[in-house]
């Protein structure tokens, strides 16, 4: 069993790309700032991935001075990466905690879930999404922008 920790944060802005969470188009009349789609779930679950398995970070594999990672689908990065991970571990499950004053996504949890036990061909029961407000604290309670956190459990694929 191997256990890794993921965390990503985007400023939201007015000219700025669609609001993606992971991977589904969230309606909201700001988006983020980033030089990819600026999914933070699907980038702290690339980095707990890539932290379970003691392969660096998001940023090593797929930097934002980079050209061919502009506006990139964050799901295609995580599809390049399990498709690495797939070969020696499977997923044990994903928990992800979105920090997020508006807008209210829990209606949007079960198609997130969805989408990206589909990206990990795992099962739905291994995602676990919750969201939570920082009551008015720090950027994100200030409606500046938003966060992910994400832990996987892998376990080694038996032969």
């Amino acid at each position: 069993m191997r256990i890794g920790h993921g965390f990503d944060v985007h400023k939201f802005g007015i000219h700025s790309k669609p609001f993606i969470l992971g991977g589904i188009h969230i309606p909201y009349f700001q988006g983020v700032l980033a030089h990819s789609d600026g999914d933070v779930i699907i980038h702290s679950i690339i980095d707990s991935l890539l932290g379970a398995c003691a392969l660096g970070d998001i940023g090593m594999l797929f930097p934002n001075n980079d050209p061919k990672y502009q506006n990139i689908n964050s799901c295609i990065l995580l599809q390049i990466i399990w498709n690495q991970i797939k070969k020696k571990y499977k997923i044990g499950n994903i928990d992800i905690t979105l920090f997020l004053e508006k807008p209210k996504v829990s209606l949007y949890i079960p198609k997130i879930c969805f989408h990206i036990s589909q990206c990990l061909e795992c099962k739905y029961n291994c995602i676990n999404v919750k969201s939570t407000t920082m009551e008015g604290l720090g950027f994100v309670g200030k409606y500046k922008g938003v966060a992910s956190e994400a832990i996987s459990i892998i376990f080694k694929v038996k032969k």
